[in-house]
């Protein structure tokens, strides 16, 4: 016999059917009182919310309650949002603070190296000489293939370039960054706004002291269709 619709349109329930679910949500929310929807979720689709959030959002997320922070601190999400912030190329290292250590570490490692190149532009020769680590064992290779050995000839080497009149102004492009404990080293091009680029440069640091430190610079000129580009 088929079924009569009520009054308001609505078809009675098949078999008792929707009852049925009421009654399944209202266990499952009597099982788990207070805990939301989030809390509630497998781990794994937990990570992929957390990887559309920036660092900012996600370090704000790890302070609003406890099961938040353990969610934010988890390291699948600081390694998706290490991929996405910085490169696919170390996806098989397992670092030995876990990945947001190991992001928090590589953000200090570009600043610094950023302020490097900052420190160039502005001729800053004392900012500089901070800036290395003062050792007989540095090491700096200019774009001309000279090498400086030792603190001193290094700084003498950086006199020498800013005294130069006309002035610097990298843009650098393709930053990728190593780090072991406490060393690093970073790896990019730079394109200058005069005849002698693009160059390939690597830098390295060493952590003393509660400062990153550089401790090598080499730079040197990239081959464009085989040709070599000349360093005035």
């Amino acid at each position: 016999m088929p079924s009569t619709p009520l009054a308001n349109g609505v078809s009675p329930p098949l078999c008792g059917v929707e009852r049925t679910e009421v009654t399944a949500s209202s266990t499952v929310a009597d099982d788990k009182p207070g805990v939301s929807m989030m809390e509630q979720l497998v781990p794994e689709i937990t990570t992929h919310a957390l990887s559309y959030l920036d660092y900012p959002s996600l370090c704000r997320l790890s302070m609003t309650n406890s099961l938040m922070r353990k969610a934010a601190n988890d390291d699948n999400a600081w390694k998706a949002l290490y991929h996405k912030d910085f490169t696919m190329e170390q996806d098989g290292i397992t670092p030995v603070n876990g990945w947001k250590a190991y992001y928090a570490t590589t953000r200090a490692i570009i600043s610094v190296n950023t302020e490097f190149f900052s420190i160039i532009r502005d001729r800053a020769l004392q900012v500089m000489a901070r800036l290395w680590l003062n050792s007989d064992y540095v090491k700096c290779i200019h774009a001309s293939g000279e090498l400086f050995s030792g603190y001193n000839e290094v700084m003498q080497s950086w006199q020498l370039c800013f005294n130069w009149e006309q002035g610097f102004d990298f843009q650098v492009h393709t930053v990728r960054t190593r780090i072991l404990t406490d060393m690093a080293w970073v790896t990019m091009k730079a394109y200058l706004n005069v005849d002698g680029g693009p160059f390939l440069i690597t830098n390295v640091f060493e952590f003393h002291n509660g400062r990153w430190h550089m401790v090598h610079h080499h730079s040197s000129v990239m081959l464009i269709d085989d040709q070599q580009v000349v360093v005035h």
